[in-house]
């Protein structure tokens, strides 16, 4: 039986095309115009600042319940 050699292609034949599948997929993405960036920025500051409410909501009950209730039951 004769044995088969697999040869890979050098680093700079990967190199070059791994650049050029790149610059494909990039070619194929639709990118927001202007309007749409707007309103995906207020979207995400709305969401971040709701969430941060819900987080500051959370952290002052449970501050109330954990820390400032056994202190006051054992006064």
């Amino acid at each position: 039986m004769a044995s088969v050699e697999v040869t890979r292609p050098g680093l700079g034949t990967r190199a070059v095309a791994y650049y050029r599948d790149v610059v494909a997929e990039m070619k194929k993405v639709t990118w927001p115009d202007k309007n749409q960036l707007r309103q995906m920025t207020i979207q995400i500051l709305v969401f971040v600042l709701v969430i941060g409410a819900v987080i500051a909501l959370m952290d002052l009950v449970l501050q109330t319940t954990l820390i400032r209730l056994p202190q006051s039951l054992f006064r």
